[in-house]
C-alpha cells in the first residue's frame, strides 16, 4: 500500500446544508408566524448563507488570495449602506 493521504473533499456535507438550508427557508414562509420585516430578514440571511457556501465550495474561491476578498467583499459593504439607506422608506406605511 502506498503511503498517500486522502484528500477530503465536502461537496456531500456542503449539499447536505445546503438542502437543510432550504428546507428551513419553505418553513420560514409557510409555518413560522412572522413580520414582512423578519421574513424579509430571515430568507436573506439563508440566501447570504447558501451563496457563501457555493461561492467557497463549489467556486473553489476559499483557495484565492486576500486581495480577491477585498474585492468580493467591497461590493457587499456597499449594499449593506445601501439596504440600510433603502429601510426606512421601505417599512414605513404609505
Amino acid at each position: 500500500m502506498s503511503d498517500q493521504a486522502q484528500v477530503s473533499h465536502p461537496y456531500y456535507k456542503i449539499f447536505g446544508i445546503l438542502t437543510v438550508l432550504t428546507v428551513a427557508e419553505i418553513l420560514w414562509v409557510y409555518v413560522v408566524p412572522h413580520s414582512r420585516m423578519m421574513l424579509a430578514g430571515g430568507l436573506g440571511l439563508m440566501a447570504a448563507a447558501k451563496a457563501a457556501l457555493v461561492g467557497l465550495y463549489y467556486m473553489h474561491l476559499k483557495y484565492e488570495g486576500k486581495l480577491l476578498w477585498v474585492v468580493a467583499i467591497f461590493p457587499l459593504v456597499l449594499v449593506v449602506i445601501m439596504i440600510a439607506g433603502f429601510l426606512p422608506d421601505a417599512v414605513a406605511p404609505y
